[in-house]
């Protein structure tokens, strides 16, 4: 038989076909892109390195290199803000706008208190520090010492008293009155004190004809101008310790307790009991119901309305801070509330003078003290070495008794008076 050979086309068809295993030329393809990824991230892992070496050199340049090889690495200095120191008053405690606040001119104006036309006061309300006594046939008098004054009406302005006169001392204030007792008016003349007695330049009569002789005033306007011819440009005031009205908010009735808590050991009392608050305050001059007070504490504003014991409110005309000129207060101000921050009620020595007619009282020396603030009631000592010397107050145990900032009457109470609460 003859031998059947295949053709070269079939040939070449089972060659592809035996090829075809062997070819694969898709999955060739297919691995080339994995290849190249697996370069490119070992690029981005070099990259990554370099930069980690780069960035560490640039840190560590400024430790390695000496300064001057390195100029442009020196960054500026950022200012710091530095809070500026609060200034506070010698006179209230409170805070000041500015230094020469601090030093203003002070002054001390004697002011009636009678119910002869002496009252509504005027600008009352703006002293800093009010003392209180018996002027004569057991009628108040006020010494109210002003530092800073913007009132338009202030006054009105009567006699002094050589009690008031010490008390004023420490304050180094112009002293500012109608005349006075003669060992007062003596005593100014010869220590050298800054004197605005009465004058129709610094001083003006009321028109209000129910005033009668309580109808002598000033205004704000009036007593910078005296200083300023005067020369009285500055005062150095040596005002009562005062609490920073920070300190005062802590220590207000309704922030504190009678033991504090503390966190390692445990209270051995109720740690509900607060501090009593005292809500009333009389005190007595004497036998006169005109003259005697009472105060109230208001929580809410944290000062003591001053009512009289007749029922009367001690109110005071609240004048404007522009200057009017030469006004009474009926016409120019409005009557609001006197409402003092401080009470401080000292038990002082007191007897007729020598005339027989005004009082002699002890203001150097010392007594019994109460403090009212905060809502709350301090007894202690008052003492007072000197004319010179500031009024000091301590406590049951001898610690020296820091006052609230604010507004402060001092009622000098004779021995024969009294103090309720």
């Amino acid at each position: 038989m003859e031998e059947i050979k295949p053709n070269q086309e079939d040939a070449k068809e089972t060659g592809a076909k035996k090829e075809s295993p062997k070819k694969s030329k898709t999955q060739k393809t297919e691995k080339k892109p994995k290849q190249k990824g697996k370069k490119s991230n070992l690029v981005l892992l070099i990259l990554g390195i370099l930069m980690l070496i780069g960035g560490g050199v640039c840190v560590a340049l400024p430790f390695v290199l000496p300064k001057e090889a390195l100029p442009d690495l020196t960054f500026p200095k950022i200012p710091s803000k530095v809070a500026a120191e609060k200034i506070y008053s010698d006179l209230t405690g409170l805070e000041l706008a500015s230094a020469a606040e601090k030093t203003a001119p002070a002054f001390c104006i004697q002011t009636p208190n009678g119910n002869d036309g002496a009252r509504p006061h005027a600008g009352l309300n703006e002293a800093g520090v009010v003392f209180e006594a018996i002027a004569e046939a057991g009628i108040t008098r006020f010494a109210a010492i002003y530092q800073n004054p913007t009132a338009a009406v202030i006054g009105p302005i009567r006699s002094l008293r050589l009690y008031y006169l010490q008390w004023d001392t420490p304050f180094d204030c112009t002293i500012v009155h109608a005349g006075g007792a003669d060992d007062a008016i003596a005593a100014v003349r010869s220590g050298g004190y800054k004197d605005m007695t009465e004058n129709y330049v610094y001083m003006y009569r009321s028109n209000v004809g129910s005033r009668r002789w309580n109808n002598l005033f000033t205004n704000a306007s009036h007593l910078k101008q005296f200083a300023a011819d005067y020369g009285y440009t500055t005062s150095n005031i040596n005002g009562f310790k005062r609490m920073t009205p920070e300190e005062s908010k802590i220590s207000r009735i309704d922030n504190t307790i009678n033991e504090k808590l503390k966190i390692t050991e445990a209270a051995s009392g109720s740690t509900s009991l607060t501090t009593a608050k005292v809500s009333n305050i009389g005190v007595w001059f004497g036998y006169s119901a005109t003259f005697n007070v009472n105060y109230t504490y208001d929580a809410a504003t944290n000062t003591y309305n001053r009512v009289y014991e007749n029922g009367e409110a001690h109110e005071v005309y609240k004048c404007p801070a522009n200057d009017l000129g030469e006004v009474s207060p009926e016409n120019s101000c409005e009557l609001g509330q006197m409402s003092p921050s401080v009470v401080v009620a000292m038990i002082v020595e007191e007897h007729k003078a020598e005339d027989g007619y005004h009082e002699s009282i002890a203001a150097v020396g010392s007594g019994e003290v109460y403090i009212f603030q905060n809502g709350i009631a301090i007894h202690g000592t008052w003492s007072k070495p000197s004319v010179g010397d500031q009024i000091k107050f301590t406590d049951e145990n001898g610690k020296e008794v820091a006052l609230a900032p604010g507004q402060t009457f001092v009622e000098a109470v004779p021995q024969y008076g009294g103090v309720e609460y």
